[in-house]
């Protein structure tokens, strides 16, 4: 990308690589967002997808964060289902309910609704987002891209929106697996030209979001899932080597040592693994990313401190993003958001302590 600075803290960068660090890099899932009142200052006169469809919009909502804490990394501000939206499919946020798909996925022949979209065209107010954010950093932090993962984006096209069982969108695994397999192929094909999109556009790292990875059995996840979540892996490092990737499925505990063999630099967990267990089972093949549980983020100041802290030395110093086991809440006090990240900063291995 031409007429950006150089970046002056590349300790994501580095983590991601398992090389050493100065301290462990912090970044916060969903920490452009609702939980702040600036952005809901915004949101007041927005809808949701008008931000998102706005690159200037964007750009503001990604910076907020920034400009309250000492964060190791930007996330561009968009949502997994702006891919089924190029796709032909109708999206709305509804206020406590989150995404509703308008006209769902419900039987094999509405396949025939999708088309392939052209990124450029029909996604063009992300890639322009993240060209704006890019330049607004002035090379502070890197910038992060993101996409849904196949089979989570798959569940909400065929469910409709959120579920507990995804009962209809497993159905179809079980009851239409060439179709499932046709619909995740495509959607394979749409995210590896989206990804190499963003990273033209400004995007230093890119994280696969599988959130409901945790929904399907093990032996469902290595068949619909675990394939199409290697090929995004290879195709974007080939196409844009260099670039580290991240994945992130929630609830894939199972699976753990084949997401660590799928081609991804950063395989994120979710706060329900014990980070000394996933170090063993991943051996050191990749860099992990996590993992404190969000609600902890409702103790008093001091709890979240000393939590943070026993995180940290639960992963070791090398290879290791701090973040949450999934994302920040809309009632989460952005004081104590505050104190999470310092207690990432101020962190200084047992080891290190003694003179």
């Amino acid at each position: 990308m031409a007429n950006v600075s150089p970046l002056k803290n590349d300790l994501l960068l580095r983590a991601a690589r398992r090389e050493p660090v100065e301290r462990t890099p912090v970044w916060i899932m969903r920490q452009a967002g609702r939980y702040l009142p600036e952005y809901r200052a915004l949101r007041a006169e927005e809808a949701f997808f008008d931000v998102v469809r706005t690159p200037e919009l964007a750009t503001e909502v990604t910076l907020q964060p920034l400009r309250r804490f000492p964060l190791d990394a930007a996330i561009i501000f968009s949502d997994i289902l702006v891919v089924p939206q190029a796709m032909g499919l109708r999206v709305e946020m509804v206020p406590g309910q989150g995404p509703c798909l308008l006209d769902p996925l419900r039987k094999v022949s509405d396949l025939r609704r999708l088309h392939r979209p052209v990124i450029e065209d029909e996604l063009h107010y992300v890639l322009e987002a993240l060209r704006l954010t890019r330049r607004a950093l002035d090379g502070k932090v890197p910038l992060i891209g993101f996409c849904g993962a196949p089979w989570t984006l798959m569940a909400y096209m065929i469910e409709g929106g959120g579920s507990k069982t995804f009962s209809q969108a497993k159905g179809w695994l079980y009851g239409a697996p060439e179709a499932s397999h046709q619909l995740l192929s495509l959607l394979t094909e749409v995210l590896v030209e989206f990804l190499t999109a963003q990273i033209d556009a400004g995007a230093q790292v890119i994280q696969v979001f599988d959130s409901w990875a945790g929904v399907l059995s093990p032996d469902l996840y290595r068949t619909f899932a675990l394939p199409y979540l290697r090929r995004i892996a290879e195709e974007v490092g080939k196409a844009r080597p260099g670039v580290p990737r991240i994945v992130f499925a929630r609830g894939a505990h199972a699976t753990l040592d084949e997401l660590a063999a799928s081609g991804y630099d950063v395989v994120g967990i979710d706060w329900t693994v014990d980070p000394r267990q996933a170090r063993q089972i991943t051996q050191d093949r990749v860099a992990l990313q996590g993992n404190l549980d969000p609600c902890a983020l409702y103790a008093d100041l001091k709890t979240i401190r000393r939590l943070t802290h026993q995180m940290l030395e639960a992963f070791g110093p090398r290879g290791h993003i701090a973040n949450l086991g999934h994302g920040l809440h809309p009632t989460h006090d952005p004081e104590h958001v505050r104190a999470f990240v310092e207690a990432v900063h101020d962190y200084m291995p047992v080891a290190n302590t003694c003179a």
